[in-house]
């Protein structure tokens, strides 16, 4: 339930209320007097999803936007609100989004003071950073809930939609000195963790499964940044709460930077450079995603926008499509090569010697095109009857896989053995 109070003047006031009496809305008519126009104040409860149907109708009406305020009451008791609720909540004349005024306003609100956001974000990278090394989901899970990025990301998406220069900029720069100061924190976490051995300075973080599933992006990837900046977006445009739409955010972003860390801190490159492509793909999808729905919601710039005027919002958008370009066609050849490496492997498996074997898992290491390393590293797992040796599928493995990719090939086996008994009574 929203109450929205407007200064009416005194040439338009009669259309003004004639919209109100129209919708049959109750209002409160209050003289102004204080700067000395012939205006008024006019006040009324509304129902949360007609504020910006109601405010459209008074615009045309002559009202402008000099004095609007629009503020949230628990319940309201006028002789029509039942019916305005039954009309635009029950009866479905209105969707659930908010006004254009209010969404703004929700999405700076969202925004902690910058020490307490990078503070955050600071906590969130080393609880990351331990729950990736410690192969625990729940401890990524844990610095998901403290991390402050949805704030952020959903400034940068309101202003797109809005032509909003300052908060373009402001949502930009939050997450991307978030995201710097995430990978920061990470690395010297990590750095410490190794020099002090508390974690061997001899792990291959490569064969933590939490960290692995972070090096190579691929399309389920984006589809988790797209999806996140999506209900990121619907749940500000609507009444519904954005706090579990927070974790999704920062689902897409924290990890993705804390293995940047890890990979920084242990080595080699390229596990650093396949969690950054990931973490750009993921922030890019983000934005570009929750701009896209706010847009399809139906929320524009103010009339009378320009195409100068209209710069921040383009420029912008070049920005979020050239990075995605980028790391997209890097994206692109790790899926080529993924999909390659599944179907070789695939192929081999199925012939007749390998039969009792089961595949687990196929770990392919980030395809950096041999910017930072030529080779390109995979890991195979299967399940096997106990005892049975199998010397030349590895050897088999590459020579199928080398190929169909460029540079030198190297295949590791780690095997998994298993027991069946089959009893009869």
């Amino acid at each position: 339930m929203r109450l929205i109070q407007v200064l009416v003047p005194d040439d338009c006031r009669d259309a003004v209320l004639s919209v109100l009496d129209d919708e049959r809305i109750d209002y409160v008519l209050t003289r102004e007097e204080s700067n000395g126009d012939n205006s008024a104040i006019v006040q009324f409860p509304l129902p949360a999803q007609a504020v910006d149907r109601v405010l459209s109708d008074l615009r045309e009406a002559g009202l402008s936007d000099d004095y609007t305020v629009i503020g949230s009451v628990e319940t309201a008791r006028t002789p029509n609100i039942q019916e305005l609720e039954d009309k635009f909540v029950k009866g479905g004349d209105e969707d659930d989004s908010i006004a254009t005024e209010e969404i703004r306003t929700k999405a700076l609100g969202m925004n902690p003071s910058p020490v307490t956001y990078y503070a955050m974000t600071v906590l969130s990278a080393i609880v990351a950073t331990a729950g990736l090394l410690l192969d625990s989901p729940a401890i990524v899970v844990g610095s998901m809930v403290i991390a402050p990025q949805v704030g952020s990301a959903m400034t940068a998406s309101v202003g797109l939609v809005l032509n909003d220069r300052h908060m373009i900029i402001d949502g930009l720069r939050s997450q991307i000195l978030g995201l710097v100061v995430a990978i920061v924190s990470a690395t010297i976490f990590g750095w410490a963790l190794k020099t002090a051995q508390f974690i061997p300075p001899s792990l291959n973080v490569v064969t933590v499964n939490q960290i692995s599933q972070r090096i190579s992006p691929g399309f389920l990837s984006v589809a988790v940044g797209l999806c996140a900046g999506a209900a990121g977006a619907l749940g500000l445009a609507t009444a519904l709460p954005v706090s579990l739409v927070g974790v999704m955010i920062a689902a897409a972003l924290i990890p993705a930077a804390a293995a940047v860390g890890i990979g920084l801190a242990w080595g080699p490159p390229v596990i650093a450079l396949g969690a950054f492509v990931l973490l750009v793909v993921n922030a890019v999808s983000i934005n570009a995603a929750g701009g896209g729905v706010l847009w399809i919601l139906g929320y524009r710039p103010v009339e009378g926008t320009t195409l100068r005027k209209a710069a921040p919002t383009l420029v912008a958008v070049a920005v979020l499509l050239t990075a995605f370009s980028g790391s997209g066609l890097v994206m692109s050849k790790q899926m080529q090569t993924e999909n390659a490496v599944n179907e070789e492997v695939q192929s081999v498996l199925e012939q007749e010697r390998y039969q009792q074997l089961e595949l687990v898992k196929i770990q392919v290491e980030f395809d950096d095109m041999g910017t930072l390393d030529d080779s390109q590293q995979i890991t195979v797992v299967v399940r096997r009857p106990t005892n049975e040796p199998y010397p030349q599928l590895s050897e088999r493995l590459a020579n199928a896989v080398s190929g169909r990719l460029d540079g030198k090939t190297i295949v590791e086996v780690e095997f998994t053995e298993s027991q069946r008994s089959v009893a009869r009574t």
